[in-house]
């Protein structure tokens, strides 16, 4: 039978086959399939090969992992029956074999009932993010009985740095929201309540607002997007760099040495934060309205009392310890369950602030409804 011959590249491939034999020859290696379109001219010649041909190998110049693959593809991911191989070559074989390539995904088919499966999925992410969040909130109460019966070994150094990081060196931008957030407001109202002559209403409207509901909200947002990101990720790059790994085989627990102290410091720091808030934002307030309105400042905070009531104070500290202590958890909950990669400490991090936020809005409409049905 008359052999026939194909040659798809003068000097790096030749494809030489009747119906019984292709020989291969030439450079088979990632400097030769990098040229503009050689890789597709050689699949073309391999789809020609018949499936009971007898494969010659051994006139290659170079076969590296990029050459091998080309053919390993061809062949269906195994080494054919009949095939004459040097002994390199075989080895390079063996390895792809041993490390066979998954097939890729189908592509899934649009239906009338995706939206069903992805609210599925939804609730399901969220019943076990709220588990661990459960879990969490668990190992913490029993850390706080360990820490109460036996204060002489608790974190103490810990919860002092988290308080430092957290509370001190948040209040120059939580002054400064605050402060800009009462000009805003005390501007607006002004001008609304200049129109029916009831200027004096703004120390009542401007303190109930900002002592009750702004200033620990504001203060909450403020440090998660600061603190509960850091804390994310100061434990996510614990998770990457294996240290959570060493605590393990050490024998240290997460929940003493790395969630009890964080929570502890931003349920200390938080309601501290909530306060100085508070008062640039209403000192923030009154300036303004000195200045739309023509109040004085002595008129304004001697108003001021009567106006917030310390039921409202109290209402801001214990909002403050609760948005704290939340973000607390949410920020390590998600560092722990950081995967070992980069791209997973950035969506960790992102989804701590997300959700943080998110719970801290939730909490507080909670407490609004119960404040409510108190009288308060």
């Amino acid at each position: 039978m008359a052999e026939s011959q194909r040659v798809t590249s003068a000097t790096t491939l030749t494809v030489a086959y009747d119906d019984t034999v292709c020989k291969l020859a030439g450079d088979w290696n990632v400097q030769a399939l990098s040229a503009r379109g050689e890789v597709v001219a050689r699949r073309k010649a391999l789809a020609q090969v018949k499936d009971d041909a007898h494969w010659d190998l051994s006139s290659i110049n170079t076969l590296d992992a990029v050459g091998a693959q080309l053919l390993w593809q061809t062949w269906g991911q195994r080494i054919p029956t009949a095939i004459e191989l040097t002994s390199s070559q075989q080895a390079l074989f063996e390895v792809l074999a041993q490390y066979p390539i998954e097939a890729a995904p189908a592509a899934q088919t649009s239906s009338k009932f995706d939206w069903l499966r992805a609210l599925g999925d939804g609730v399901y992410v969220a019943l076990e993010h709220g588990q661990g969040l459960l879990l969490l909130l668990g190992g913490l109460v029993l850390n706080l009985g360990q820490l109460i019966a036996r204060p002489a070994r608790g974190p103490w150094r810990e919860i002092s740095a988290q308080i430092f990081r957290a509370g001190a060196q948040a209040l120059g931008i939580t002054a400064l929201v605050g402060f800009l957030i009462g000009v805003v407001l005390s501007y607006l109202s002004a001008q609304q309540l200049a129109t029916f002559g009831a200027g004096q209403f703004i120390v009542k409207l401007l303190g109930v607002a900002t002592v009750r509901e702004l200033g620990p909200v504001l203060a909450a947002i403020l440090v998660a997007g600061r603190s509960g990101s850091s804390i994310t990720a100061q434990i996510g790059v614990m998770r990457v760099t294996q240290e959570l790994d060493a605590m393990q085989v050490m024998g240290i627990s997460y929940g003493q040495r790395l969630i009890m102290p964080r929570v502890i410091a931003l349920a200390i720091a938080m309601p501290l934060l909530v306060l100085w808030t508070d008062a640039m934002s209403l000192v923030g307030g009154m300036l303004a309205a000195k200045w739309q309105l023509g109040l004085s400042v002595v008129w304004f905070f001697e108003r001021l009392p009567d106006a917030i009531g310390l039921t409202n104070y109290w209402i801001s500290v214990i909002k403050g310890v609760t948005f704290g202590a939340w973000i607390a958890l949410a920020a390590c909950h998600f560092g722990l369950r950081i995967e070992p990669n980069t791209e997973s400490l950035g969506r960790g991090t992102t989804a701590s602030v997300v959700t943080s936020i998110t719970g801290v809005i939730l909490i507080d409409a909670l407490y609004a409804i119960l404040f409510n049905e108190m009288k308060l």
